[in-house]
């Protein structure tokens, strides 16, 4: 059996005449929604200067590992480009792998020091060639990871001792004058504040001892014009006597 619906047609009819009535019921129960601008998210800045400054050196080690891949693919008569691409490859991930590295283990050893301290500087650089090793044995095959991992960090903290040595013997023996090539041929020549006090001072001694000559000079003058004021009534004495005489 079969059920029929019949439907009525004074419903249809008042559909028809009130043809929005629904919608806007509809609309009102609704409520009116809000549209917010979308706000692009941007990396942390702590974020930015990490990866920023080791994508530079990335970018540097790169390049110089482009021009000794070609220049190695060129002694060895392999193809150079393929040498380039993969040198390029290598030292890119070296640098910037070592730099952040090194940054991140800087804030962590160095929080809440106003600068990280030689033995801080000796450990960031120790972790940062461990890691930057790691990458360039995974990129060489897992049998290169454990030595490369060894050797980097052995050179990273070495490097990092023979800078801390050369900082502190530049700070023991104080600022030096920068020389140049062209220094030992300009006739310019930079002084440092005790030089210029001592070219000051022997100045000064000059100007002293021309004033003192000055004056002794003075006081012949004076002399020799006090012995010739004397010497002029005397002589005028003399020549009346001679009259009288006469």
């Amino acid at each position: 059996m079969r059920r029929v619906v019949l439907e009525n047609p004074e419903d249809e009819s008042h559909r028809s005449q009130h043809p929005a009535s629904e919608p806007q019921g509809l609309a009102e129960t609704q409520p009116a929604r809000k549209t917010r601008p979308r706000q692009e998210q941007s990396p942390p800045p702590e974020l930015m200067e990490i990866l920023v400054p080791s994508l530079k050196v990335g970018a540097a080690a790169g390049a110089c590992g482009v021009f000794t891949g070609a220049a190695a693919g060129i002694l060895r008569s392999a193809p150079t480009v393929f040498f380039a691409i993969v040198a390029g490859g290598q030292w890119f991930t070296l640098g910037t792998s070592y730099y952040a590295t090194r940054l991140s283990s800087l804030r962590y050893f160095g929080r809440g020091k106003q600068e990280p301290s030689p033995s801080d500087k000796i450990k960031a650089s120790t972790v940062a060639g461990g890691v930057a090793g790691t990458f360039g044995g995974m990129l060489r095959g897992p049998r290169n990871i454990i030595p490369g991992a060894i050797v980097f960090s052995l050179l990273g903290a070495g490097g990092q001792g023979i800078a801390n040595w050369r900082a502190a013997r530049v700070d023991d023996a104080g600022p030096k004058p920068e020389k140049g090539f062209w220094s030992s041929w300009s006739p310019i020549k930079q002084l440092s504040d005790a030089d210029y006090e001592n070219i000051l001072e022997e100045k000064l001694l000059r100007v002293e001892a021309d004033i003192a000559l000055i004056d002794d000079r003075i006081k012949e003058l004076r002399a020799s014009e006090s012995q010739t004021k004397e010497g002029k009534p005397g002589h005028a004495s003399g020549g009346a006597s001679s009259s009288n005489k006469a």
